[in-house]
């Protein structure tokens, strides 16, 4: 799906973060509607039909406008769906607090992120495309950064946990949204024996938290209980 040549009318301000550059260009008559409104008819669309249904000239549709009268406000697609992400991020508001263990609030983040990606699917295919990052995801991250104060460890270690929690995230919405397409009903197993053997086994007795946290809590106390504080 391309985009339309930039047409914003400054160069230099298209070349700047979406979200550091006025609502609309500095040309062509007075818009008919805001940047906000674009955006949420923009999610709208994502919501119900996916990421391939939102083109500049769909969400324009969506508006009652043409294709062209967005370029008033944004340069190409790409802004678009930086704006998106980011309105999507200020979902995650508010933030946990940070009393208590720092464990179970990073938990609760990383709780209220994977619902986000249920309740905005398109996420998992935006997420890591090269962007822009805006205020709500910087509010964000500095609300991990402050929930993970008390840890003894470097900024680097923090982040690089910071960044593991979202891809474990992302890996478990993206497994929620395929659920139900691998089975090995009708498979023959027999040239597989650990496979047999391991479904010979009886059942186990069911663990006391579910597979998201137990990652999780493994993950997050592997990435900074055992780091050297120094580092970072």
């Amino acid at each position: 799906m391309s985009d339309a040549p930039t047409r914003s009318g400054d160069g230099d301000a298209a070349r700047q973060p979406i979200w550091s550059r006025p609502e609309r260009g500095s040309r062509g008559p007075a818009p008919a509607h805001s940047r906000d409104e674009i955006v949420t008819a923009a999610i709208a669309l994502a919501d119900a039909e996916g990421l391939a249904a939102v083109s500049m000239r769909a969400v324009a549709a969506a508006l009652g406008t043409g294709a062209g009268s967005l370029y008033r406000y944004l340069s190409s697609r790409d802004d678009l769906l930086d704006l998106m992400t980011d309105r999507a991020v200020g979902e995650l508001r508010s933030h946990p607090p940070a009393e208590g263990d720092w464990l179970d609030a990073m938990l609760l983040v990383a709780r209220r992120q994977l619902a986000l990606h249920q309740r905005h699917r398109w996420l998992v295919e935006v997420i890591h495309r090269p962007s822009g990052i805006g205020p709500e995801s910087l509010a964000w991250f500095d609300d991990c950064l402050r929930i993970l104060e008390p840890v003894r460890c470097g900024a680097t270690a923090k982040f690089e946990a910071i960044a593991m929690v979202t891809g474990v995230v992302t890996l478990f919405a993206r497994s929620a949204a395929s659920a139900g397409s691998f089975t090995l009903a009708g498979a023959d197993l027999a040239a597989y024996p650990h496979l047999v053997a391991a479904f010979s086994q009886p059942p186990a007795p069911a663990p006391r938290t579910d597979l998201f946290e137990r990652t999780l809590r493994g993950l997050l106390a592997g990435l900074l209980l055992a780091e050297p504080a120094e580092r970072g």
